[in-house]
């Protein structure tokens, strides 16, 4: 029996509650952060690709799996594929008028995503939180906050091995009396604060919470804050980063940084 992914469970809950768009915006940010084998008509040129297109009544579509073995059942044949997110082939169908055919006829999660939907996905994606400065007054414990968001989080933040050294959720009073809940980041890498706020900024959106509902902050180990933090708020582990294999050919895709180009 083939086992069932993230993916699989994550769009037989947003079809078993269709009017639910909390259930379809965390499919959404499922496939986003998926790694996905995208079926190439030729072998890749560098970094030009050069997807296999699939015209229906619906329009075109390229056509990206969520395993290898599952790419390999619909191909029936040694098929070229690249290997990157699902954020990333947002990125390249932006504009193209081209859906994405996820897992076609091969598993429960096979489904048309049409050329709009993909276009929302990266626009959404690309939104970035607003840069706020205040002082805190007072940490509180976390209270009010849906389980749901919890939930986003603690997956958004397994995704972010060796990013920070921990996280904290805690309840805050600002000095101007404003109140609120803020993600306080331990030891975060300096050039991962952007990418750890946008991760917070997209666990709220795909959440179904109001933008502004969370802050987040970036402290030393060495900060007094960081003692409040740990004495008040609900701890998130980021995992250990994974060792780096030995040096090995640059798949297209595999870079989120260098996205491939569409030939």
């Amino acid at each position: 029996m083939t086992k069932t992914t993230p993916l699989d469970t994550a769009h037989a809950a947003m079809i078993a509650a269709p009017d639910d768009d909390t259930v379809r915006l965390q499919f959404y940010e499922r496939l986003a952060d998926s790694e996905l084998f995208l079926l190439l008509s030729q072998e890749a040129e560098g970094d030009q690709i050069q997807p296999e297109m699939f015209d229906v009544a619906d329009g075109s579509f390229v056509l990206a799996f969520d395993r290898q073995d599952r790419l390999a059942s619909f191909a029936e044949r040694p098929a070229p594929y690249a290997s990157m997110s699902g954020r990333v082939i947002a990125q390249l169908l932006m504009g193209q008028g081209v859906g994405l055919g996820l897992n076609l006829n091969i598993a429960p999660s096979s489904f048309l995503i049409p050329a709009e939907a993909v276009d929302w996905l990266h626009q959404t994606l690309g939104h970035a939180p607003d840069k706020v400065e205040a002082k805190i007054s007072i940490f509180r414990r976390p209270t009010g906050l849906p389980e749901s968001l919890i939930t986003a989080l603690d997956a958004k933040l397994a995704t972010a091995g060796g990013l920070a050294t921990s996280a904290y959720l805690v309840g805050v009073e600002y000095d101007n009396g404003s109140r609120g809940h803020l993600l306080g980041f331990v030891e975060a890498l300096q050039n991962a604060e952007p990418a750890l706020a946008k991760a917070v900024n997209e666990a709220l959106t795909f959440s179904g919470i109001e933008a502004g509902a969370l802050d987040v902050g970036f402290f030393a180990a060495t900060d007094p804050v960081s003692a409040k933090l740990a004495k008040s708020g609900l701890r998130f582990d980021l995992p250990e980063p994974p060792v780096q294999p030995k040096a090995q050919p640059i798949i297209p895709g595999s870079d989120p940084a260098k996205p491939p180009i569409l030939k």
